[in-house]
Formats: structure tokens, C-alpha cells, sequence
């Protein structure tokens, strides 16, 4: 079921939702910490159907969907991704950890998805940072749960501590960073791909 920009903004909710359970969602999160723009947050929604992540947490100081400008951003795809909001990236990251690793996390899971057994996620941040590593180095497991930062300050330090691990995409230019939605879709690809 493949819909044009169109058909996704007319998209009623009820009427798709059991289409949308027929989805096989791939065992990725993704996590946006303080993201400022609303057409970044929409972009992520696209960008998070397109690849069929499991949920996205939307965190701290952000607009969050039925914001018109998301909604006009994510062509309304931000009816058909699963999404919360949290108020910090640490309370996402905790209730990702425990779905993962209790046993009624673990029994829960596997009752939506018999090919998920009681795993334990990987939390990876991509932020350029004194420890970072080039994001093709990195090791890569499932489930995993990706970190995505302001437009502006990146993710914070409080935050990064929370990470497994930080991974960063290589600049050779003179501009420092890359927009959020294309560092999101670069890293995600990459996973996916590998």
C-alpha cells in the first residue's frame, strides 16, 4: 500500500488502522531531542514511515503533531507513525530499556512480534563529539534506538551519557553540521542497509 502526498494528507486514522498493523515495523526507534523546527519534525515523520520504524519519541522543549506545520511537512505521516511525547530523552530512553529487558516488557513484545525475544536496545547518539566515531564504524544491532539533537546546541551532555554510544558523519567542508533530517536519513540508510 503505497499513498501520494495527497492521499496521506486525507488519510483518515480509523480507516487505515488496520492496514497499518499489516506493516512490518523494523526494530528501530528514533529518539528527538529539543528539535526547534516543525518542518524538520515533519521531514523525520517521513522519513520514519519510509523506513517503518517501530515508534518515534519526540522530548524536551518541541511542537509536537497536530501542529500545522508538521502536519503539512509530514504530508500526514504523522497519523500512521507511532509516536509519544516525553519531556526528557532520559524518560524515553528508560521506558525503551525496560520494554526491552523486563520480562513483562519481554512477554509483551513477543505477544506483539514472535521474532523479538527479551533483548536489550542499543542507544546510539549522532552528535559530532570528542568520542564519537565515523557512523560506518560502528557496530550495529537490533533493537536500536537512535538519539537526533537540535538544530542549533545537538544533543545535550546530560543525554549523551545516556548513549552506548556516539557516532558522528565525517565533514570535510567548512560547515560543521548537517540538517537533522539528512544525518537522520544517512545514519538510519546505513543501518538498514548493513
Amino acid at each position: 500500500m503505497k499513498l501520494n502526498a495527497k492521499q496521506l494528507r486525507e488519510i483518515d486514522e480509523k480507516e487505515i488502522a488496520d492496514k497499518l498493523k499489516s506493516i512490518k515495523r523494523l526494530s528501530i526507534y528514533f529518539i528527538l531531542e529539543n528539535i526547534y523546527d516543525t518542518y524538520n519534525i515533519g521531514g523525520l515523520f517521513r522519513l520514519a514511515d519510509a523506513l517503518a520504524i517501530e515508534k518515534m519519541y519526540i522530548c524536551g522543549e518541541t511542537e509536537i503533531p497536530p501542529n500545522s506545520r508538521i502536519k503539512k511537512a509530514s504530508i500526514g505521516t504523522y497519523k500512521v507513525v507511532p509516536w509519544i511525547y516525553k519531556k526528557s530523552v532520559k524518560e524515553a530512553i528508560e521506558e525503551l530499556r525496560s520494554n526491552y529487558s523486563s520480562s513483562e516488557g519481554a512477554k509483551r513484545l513477543s505477544r506483539e512480534d514472535s521474532s523479538r525475544q527479551a533483548r536489550t536496545i542499543k542507544v546510539i547518539a549522532v552528535e559530532q563529539h570528542k568520542t564519537s566515531i565515523p557512523y560506518t564504524k560502528a557496530n550495529y544491532s537490533f533493537p536500536i534506538a537512535l538519539i537526533f539533537g537540535n538544530e542549533t546546541s545537538g544533543i545535550t551532555e546530560e543525554t549523551l551519557k545516556l548513549a552506548d554510544q556516539i557516532v558522528e558523519i565525517p565533514m570535510w567542508g567548512i560547515n560543521k553540521s548537517l540538517n537533522v533530517i539528512v544525518s537522520a536519513a544517512i545514519v538510519s540508510y546505513w543501518i538498514v542497509s548493513s
